[in-house]
């Protein structure tokens, strides 16, 4: 018996040392190629599969340059303000969010955009500690091996903003008939404000909350600093 748990040990072990060691390794690979897909995207066929229909996914990377420096700001304004500074996880803002829970209000998330990245790219979406462990792990191995400025740039490439509709490409041509990088700061404030529930919002005909949100997150913008921000990262 005792050699068998010293077996299955070391079979443990050994699968646990070969997961890091890969999972280091992709990170470090998709830190300098284009990323064309996340764990989301499939999902989303997979679940349209498995409900009997089609979906199509609308995805073009675009490099950081070609992205709309409005874009990458609003983003930043609504998401996570302190994202140059932290290193992936930003605990007063968890603070700030279980006082309020404790206090009688909603319990809202507090991600950042690292953590987002890192769920969005690797993991499925739902609740479970499993998942939360595994989008500890890759938030750390993106903030450790990864620029800011990285990080934000596949964040913008990857993260769905409508049925079927993933990265800025897209959502700037479904929504506003532009590229990426041709967006205002009326328009990147309207698609950062769906983000929250972007298969449910609609960046193109807000309502009046998408409306109030897209205002506040420009004004975030402007007490920011504009975009002269992005030189932080």
């Amino acid at each position: 018996m005792r050699e068998w748990w010293r077996l299955a040990w070391r079979v443990l072990w050994r699968a646990v040392l070969g997961a890091v060691v890969c999972s280091v390794v992709l990170v470090l690979l998709l830190r300098v190629v284009p990323v064309f897909g996340s764990m989301v995207m499939v999902e989303r066929k997979v679940q349209a599969w498995s409900a009997g229909d089609s979906l199509d996914i609308r995805h073009q990377w675009q490099p950081w340059p070609r992205l709309s420096d409005n874009a990458k700001l609003a983003v930043i304004a609504a998401e996570d303000q302190r994202f140059p500074v932290h290193h992936g996880f930003d605990f007063s803002e968890m603070r700030r969010a279980w006082e309020a829970s404790r206090n009688g209000g909603r319990l809202r998330g507090a991600s950042t955009i690292s953590q987002q990245t890192a769920k969005n790219l690797f993991l499925w979406t739902g609740r479970s500690w499993v998942r939360k462990g595994l989008e500890a792990w890759f938030t750390l191995l993106l903030e450790a091996l990864w620029p800011k400025q990285r990080i934000l740039e596949v964040y913008l490439n990857i993260v769905e903003w409508d049925s079927g509709v993933f990265g800025l490409e897209a959502a700037s041509r479904h929504y506003f008939g532009v590229s990426a990088g041709q967006l205002n700061d009326v328009q990147a404030s309207r698609l950062a404000a769906i983000l929250p529930d972007p298969r449910g919002r609609d960046a193109a005909r807000p309502d009046p909350r998408v409306e109030q949100r897209s205002a506040w997150i420009r004004q975030q913008m402007r007490n920011l600093g504009g975009t002269r921000y992005l030189e932080r990262l």
